[in-house]
């Protein structure tokens, strides 16, 4: 009998241990800080937009800055009435600061309109969609978790015409996201 209970209590023991390191490893942070100065981008990810719209978008913080845990892009709009269709994030909380100009965003039924210095919240598992509604606009995208919008955008960018409904789900899909509207109108 002590014998099982010695190997039990040593058997439990390794496997608290080793829960402990996963734990320790999944929850760690980067402890190194960073500057993304303005006009540059966090190592040299730079999107050029040509198919569903033409925006720029720079990577500012990247997943792998972050261990995944968030991604930040600025976003230089080039695409006056344009914006991506209704889609959902399934697994990702996403925000957006508006840094110059207009744009009109949908969350869920509700719309909001957002000009210079406001923030939108989208909650992961809300249909959302926005539209650019001045000639050229701005603004931070943060997704939260990271998920995998840097792979999103680099294929997106490789696009050079906009490309049919069928192949946006497909993109979407790939990275995490699901199209269930079309994108809104001015």
């Amino acid at each position: 009998m002590q014998r099982r209970r010695f190997i039990l209590s040593v058997f439990a023991s390794t496997a608290c241990a080793a829960f402990a390191r996963a734990t320790t490893f999944i929850t760690m942070s980067i402890k190194k800080g960073f500057n993304t100065r303005a006009g540059e981008t966090r190592n040299g990810t730079h999107f050029t937009m040509k198919g569903v719209t033409r925006n720029t978008l720079d990577l500012k913080i990247s997943a792998a800055d972050t261990d995944g845990s968030m991604a930040v892009f600025e976003q230089i709009g080039q695409s006056p009435n344009g914006g991506p269709p209704l889609h959902i994030h399934p697994e990702q909380d996403e925000y957006f600061h508006v840094l110059e100009g207009d744009y009109r965003f949908q969350v869920g039924e509700d719309h909001f309109p957002a000009t210079t210095g406001d923030t939108i919240f989208l909650p992961r598992g809300v249909p959302h969609a926005f539209i650019q509604l001045t000639e050229r606009a701005r603004m931070l995208v943060t997704y939260v978790p990271a998920g995998d919008m840097e792979g999103f955008f680099a294929e997106t960018a490789q696009w050079t015409a906009p490309p049919d409904k069928e192949e946006v789900a497909r993109v979407f899909r790939a990275h995490g996201m699901e199209v269930v509207g079309p994108p809104l109108k001015p």
